[in-house]
């Protein structure tokens, strides 16, 4: 059940990092969900190191760092993407 958990987290994440970063990021869905399990990981580890941990309410400061990681995860990884594979569809370089 946590892969589960970590899925849907990750997608949520990708999803909404996707929509803070400006622009039409080129990567597709799958790649987002991987990208936002990796920055909810992140995060978490973040967190840690920092001495937040779990609480009995919500984590607002861990998921503060989760969205934070998954953020740059999805703009690097978008960079990478477009690199690798052109200039995406519709997407135009300035």
């Amino acid at each position: 059940m946590s892969w589960l958990w970590a899925i849907i987290v990750g997608f949520v994440l990708g999803l909404i990092a996707k929509a803070i970063i400006p622009g039409k990021q080129a990567i597709p869905l799958w790649l987002t969900t991987i990208l936002g399990i990796l920055g909810a990981v992140a995060g978490n580890a973040i967190a840690a190191a920092l001495g937040i941990e779990e609480t009995s309410g919500i984590d607002w400061g861990r998921h503060i760092f989760q969205l934070a990681a998954a953020i740059v995860l999805v703009a690097l990884g978008d960079r990478v993407w477009v690199s690798m594979r052109g200039r995406g569809r519709g997407r135009e370089r300035v």
